[in-house]
């Protein structure tokens, strides 16, 4: 099928950029889970009929990881970094996935691989090729506030002091079938912090997990998940769009993490994230990185499956 190949060149193109390694995710390959409750706000239900926001605690898992699709890269280097959040419905479960960058680096699959290709690095330096990574950002200006975010992001303190950002946008369903665009965003209620260079080099190779798990044995690490609401003309299928900041804002729940967990994905059970599993009262948007990323994690899936 062709949306199958896709799939298959979109997994080899991260593997081609950060190599393969057995077991691991192809991006976003080293990770902490965590034990949450999702509790929801009583604005919720009134901008979307969705099970997860209708007034009652609902149990999740949540996910932090680095961008970078090799295990062994250092916590103490400049990445994306990313936070999944899987909630427990009645019947079914639902997905919430965001980064740290405002944005995306492209706003197709096919844009994605062409990316992939032009930052991979040169075997000759280890490092990307400047020129072929500028003829992209000439070809694909969009690109430009993902790639600047991308270099001078601040290395975090924390994955409890970040701000996600979600880079889809969904249709949120009220109880009189009224829908309204907007994208996730959540905000850490420690605030944000990050290392300088230097502090950072000074860490332990995988300081964050360590820091965590300090930080959970403490207090709860919390949360507030927002949904900023697009306004007419904004694109709610271009990932790389950033959103006016004076768009209205909706505070969905409190999301607090209250341990380590180590109850799923070990022993072959392949906990995935995965945006497109929406409930009742969600709908996806016509954006097409959203609708690859199912057929992208199940080739992943299937990868580390074999490989175990």
């Amino acid at each position: 099928m062709p949306g199958d190949e896709l799939a298959e060149r979109l997994v080899d193109s991260l593997n081609a950029t950060y190599g393969r390694h057995a077991g691991f995710r192809a991006a976003h390959a080293r990770g902490v889970l965590c034990a949450a409750v999702f509790t929801p706000t009583a604005e919720a239900p009134r901008l979307c009929r969705a099970e997860h926001l209708a007034g009652s605690p609902v149990r999740a898992h949540v996910r932090f990881s680095n961008g970078s699709g090799d295990p062994t890269a250092p916590d103490g280097v400049r990445d994306g970094r990313g936070m999944a959040i899987k909630l427990y419905l009645a019947d079914s479960t639902t997905d919430v996935v965001a980064i740290s960058l405002p944005a995306f680096f492209a706003r197709t699959p096919e844009d994605l691989l062409a990316f992939n290709d032009a930052r991979r690095p040169d075997p000759a330096t280890g490092q990307p090729d400047a020129a072929r990574v500028g003829a992209y950002l000439e070809a694909h200006p969009e690109a430009i506030p993902a790639v600047t975010a991308a270099i001078t992001h601040p290395i975090p303190a924390s994955y409890a002091t970040i701000n996600y950002h979600g880079l889809h946008a969904f249709g949120f369903v009220a109880s009189d079938d009224t829908v309204r665009f907007g994208r996730y965003d959540l905000v850490p209620a420690a605030g944000e912090a990050a290392l300088s260079d230097d502090d950072a080099a000074a860490r332990p190779h995988d300081f964050l997990r360590a820091e965590l798990r300090d930080r959970l044995e403490r207090e709860p690490v919390v949360f507030e998940l927002r949904v900023q609401l697009a306004a007419t003309g904004d694109p709610i299928d271009d990932p790389t769009a950033i959103w006016p900041d004076d768009r209205e804002l909706v505070t969905l729940g409190r999301l607090e993490l209250t341990a380590l967990a180590f109850d799923r994905d070990q022993d072959g059970d392949i906990l995935v994230f995965d945006p497109t599993r929406v409930p009742d009262g969600i709908q996806l948007s016509a954006d097409p990185i959203l609708l690859a990323r199912s057929g992208a994690y199940r080739t992943s899936v299937a990868r580390r499956t074999a490989s175990a």
